[in-house]
């Protein structure tokens, strides 16, 4: 809405991207181009740390890389040609 507000156009003046997926994110105008993460897999990941911690259990490790997932919608374009 602030590009708009300027009168810039996405994605024709401007791509725009977005982190997380959020369900509304699919109706804004237009859609949103997003980052997807494992939600479910962070949740359960989450517990399982937690739940070794309080067993005294110490972690694997304190780093865990999940992957994640390019969701491309209407509100990115290829850069424009000078």
């Amino acid at each position: 809405e602030a590009l708009r507000r300027r009168g810039l156009r996405v994605p024709e003046d401007m791509s725009v991207l977005g982190f997380d997926d959020l369900p509304e994110v699919r109706w804004s105008a237009p859609p949103l181009t997003t980052v997807r993460q494992p939600l479910a897999e962070m949740g359960k990941l989450a517990a399982r740390f937690v739940l070794d911690l309080a067993r005294s259990v110490a972690p694997a490790s304190s780093r865990v890389e999940l992957a994640t997932e390019l969701v491309v919608r209407a509100s990115t374009a290829e850069p424009r040609q000078s």
